[in-house]
């Protein structure tokens, strides 16, 4: 509790650590830019739900592959030409998605996106976690808020492009990722290629981890439901870009709140294993919401917008929880989470799609509940672990707790034990 209330600010960083979030920032951005132009992509494109959802698929599915990767490049090059590397392929696709035509051409272009989105999170998440000041925790809860402003800002700024046009938010963001890799070349410093070179095969190597295959699985399950909302729910709502735009937004601002704010007090008060039981519960049960009441768009946007809460919870502690349950490298098991999880993802979208085509607009939302609560019960075969994971995390933070604060509180144990002897 005191290593907890002493730590220092997560958000007192060097230059570069604020140039790799900030490029974070535009790169989470990428996640809901096009939610808001989905129904007008399949309106002006001709295209079926399930056909646009294909922009998820693609930009998802690469993107987890391509996590397998990251550590084999960036272990030859370096992380910050890996950075930088990413943000290039991220800034021509983009652009390119924008001139495209056709959904076919759009999805492809996406998927050249997600390779330069996992050359980029993967590192990223290493350079904040190794650059960063304030600990581990500190530099997740950065990584975190990267996220959820991202998020936050990504359907705002869609809603408000995609209001001129549905170009619009694929250029913004090829122009955004430009700054962003101006400022990565400008303040992250060159770094060397570690000295042992990563193999192709050290992510698929680390799923051997029970700890780590488990928290993949779970975040698969847990994904599906995520995405399930993100990229199917526009369609129901029949609202316009720019009030899509709002409702994302809001729903993003969620994530940013809770993911920072109440994730870390949430577990900090139940331990990682309840706080996330819980966290799932609840996701599930809002996820069925959605689908019993996808006819009444009152209920269903402020369902969507409630599961940010849900979603900001769960990004944070299963991020820090990955990061100490395996006994790899932190750039693997970052790489091999991600890999399990963005399968999920980038499925989803599509599956959600084909059920509603073939059933009736609710199913997709009864099945992404179901597939969060498998995730809880893969979860629950985990929960020692999830034990081990939290005394790891305590044993960090109070490394990381300033010395003068850890001298007081010798001072004041030892007055206690003075105070105990004499009476």
């Amino acid at each position: 509790m005191s290593a907890h209330a002493s730590a220092p600010s997560p958000f007192r960083q060097p230059k570069a650590v604020w140039a790799v979030a900030f490029a974070c920032v535009i790169s989470f951005m990428g996640i809901g830019l096009v939610d808001p132009i989905l129904p007008a992509l399949s309106s002006r494109l001709h295209a079926t739900p399930s056909q646009v959802s294909l922009l998820f698929t693609s930009y998802l599915v690469v993107t987890a592959v391509a996590m397998l990767v990251t550590g084999f490049v960036s272990s030859r090059i370096g992380a910050k030409r890996t950075l930088v590397a990413g943000l290039a392929v991220i800034v021509v696709f983009s652009a390119l998605a924008g001139a495209s035509g056709s959904i076919g051409g759009i999805v492809g272009f996406r998927a050249g996106w997600g390779l330069g989105n996992a050359l980029f999170i993967a590192t990223s998440l290493a350079v904040i976690v190794g650059s960063a000041s304030g600990g581990f925790a500190g530099a997740i809860i950065l990584y975190e808020t990267a996220l959820g402003v991202g998020i936050a800002v990504g359907p705002l700024l869609g809603g408000e492009l995609g209001g001129i046009s549905w170009r619009g938010p694929f250029f913004g963001v090829a122009a955004l990722m430009a700054i962003a890799l101006i400022a990565t070349l400008a303040l992250v410093q060159p770094t060397p290629a570690p000295a042992r070179r990563a193999s192709l095969l050290d992510p698929l190597k680390a799923l051997r981890h029970r700890g780590l295959l488990t928290m993949g699985l779970m975040a698969l399950c847990y994904n599906w439901g995520f995405f399930t909302v993100l990229g199917y729910s526009p369609y129901p709502m029949e609202l316009g870009t720019h009030e899509l735009g709002y409702v994302f937004t809001g729903w993003g601002l969620l994530v940013a709140v809770f993911s920072v704010f109440v994730a870390p007090r949430l577990q900090a008060r139940l331990g990682i294993a309840r706080a996330l039981y819980l966290n799932l519960v609840l996701f599930a049960l809002d996820i069925l919401v959605i689908g019993v009441f996808t006819s009444s768009r009152t209920t269903l946007i402020a369902a969507v917008i409630v599961a940010g809460a849900f979603i900001g919870v769960n990004n944070t502690i299963t991020t820090q929880a990955v990061m100490t349950v395996a006994p790899v490298e932190r750039s693997v098991a970052s790489a091999a989470y991600g890999f399990v999880r963005f399968i999920g993802g980038g499925l989803a979208p599509y599956a959600a799609g084909r059920l509603a085509e073939h059933y009736d607009v609710h199913v997709p939302f009864y099945v992404g509940a179901a597939a969060v609560l498998v995730g809880l019960a893969v979860l629950s075969t985990g929960h020692s672990l999830l034990a081990d994971a939290e005394r790891a995390q305590a044993a960090e933070a109070a490394l990381h707790t300033p010395a003068e604060n850890r001298e007081e509180r010798l001072e004041r144990d030892a007055l206690a034990e003075d105070v105990g002897s004499a009476s």
